[in-house]
């Protein structure tokens, strides 16, 4: 039977799905049955050795032998060094202006989730608007348009910050701790996440925002250097310390992505939106 051809843009549709999901190496031309029986051949020369041994020979002592070295087992090696995440920050330190620090995330070549994405998502909406908006990382969309928050989610935030007379042409200014889309949207790693926030903390520094939104858990732990769960920090003012000293208050909410699959708790993302607007008359903002 004649295989069918494979056109080349499912090729290139097979390869792209297959980075997406982190496959992006091949170990051997075939795969191996580690459950096959060995070949007749080897099973032949097994059976004729052991008929050519004599069946009234006394059987040969077994050897004592001295028991093995115990295994030793060493640590994973980290895929990233913890001097990247030091490069970053030192990278990060020499922007002094917004400009400046995205051409610098642009560059960067020590996080790898940027050999892996289409696009570097920096910023969108305003720089130097009173609300900064800090989430997770680009999803497909994002990634595919170099921009956060414009797929499904996204579309659902402008929706909710609009109820309270703000728009991100307008007041908002929005960003992620991640500027590259982990493949398959997995979770990222401590490492990835430490290596981008020293770019992501330079970032507020330079915008100077009055509040700043942090969307979502993996934002809130990142941001705020704490193990403590979305659910238990929703809806709590604090205040973000930055490493040049200055202070901004910090209000975590729920990710959009989240209240997608949660309609329920959209009710405490609203009450946090009326917080927000408040913090912001009572700080002359609106």
């Amino acid at each position: 039977m004649t295989e069918a051809a494979f056109a080349p843009q499912d090729a290139a549709a097979l390869l792209r799905w297959y980075v997406d999901h982190g496959i992006d190496e091949t170990i051997g031309e075939e795969a191996i049955d580690r459950f096959a029986l060995p070949p007749p051949a080897a099973v032949a020369a097994a059976a004729a050795s052991a008929a050519s041994t004599p069946a009234s020979s006394p059987a040969a002592p077994t050897p004592i032998r001295a028991p093995a070295a115990p295994a030793v087992v060493r640590a994973p090696v980290p895929l990233e060094s913890p001097q990247l995440a030091e490069d970053a920050r030192e990278v990060s330190r020499r922007a002094t202006t917004i400009a400046e620090l995205e051409e610098a995330v642009r560059a960067f070549e020590g996080c790898a989730l940027k050999r892996t994405a289409k696009n570097t998502v920096f910023a969108d909406g305003v720089a130097g608007a009173p609300v900064m908006i800090v989430g997770e990382a680009p999803g497909a969309d994002e990634d595919r348009l170099g921009k956060p928050f414009v797929g499904v989610s996204g579309q659902l935030m402008d929706r909710m910050f609009a109820a309270i007379g703000m728009s991100r042409e307008r007041d908002l200014y929005i960003t992620n701790i991640l500027f590259w889309r982990p493949p398959g949207n997995r979770t990222p790693t401590l490492s990835e996440q430490a290596i981008c926030l020293a770019f992501t903390r330079r970032h507020i520094e330079l915008a100077k925002p009055k509040i700043v939104v942090l969307a979502g858990g993996t934002a809130v732990k990142a941001v705020l250097n704490t193990t403590e769960g979305i659910t238990r920090l929703r809806g709590k003012w604090t205040t973000l310390t930055l490493d040049d000293g200055s202070e901004v208050p910090a209000l975590p909410t729920f990710h959009p992505a989240y209240l997608l699959r949660t309609p329920a708790s959209k009710r405490q993302s609203w009450a946090d939106l009326l917080s927000l607007d408040k913090r912001l008359k009572d700080l002359g903002v609106r």
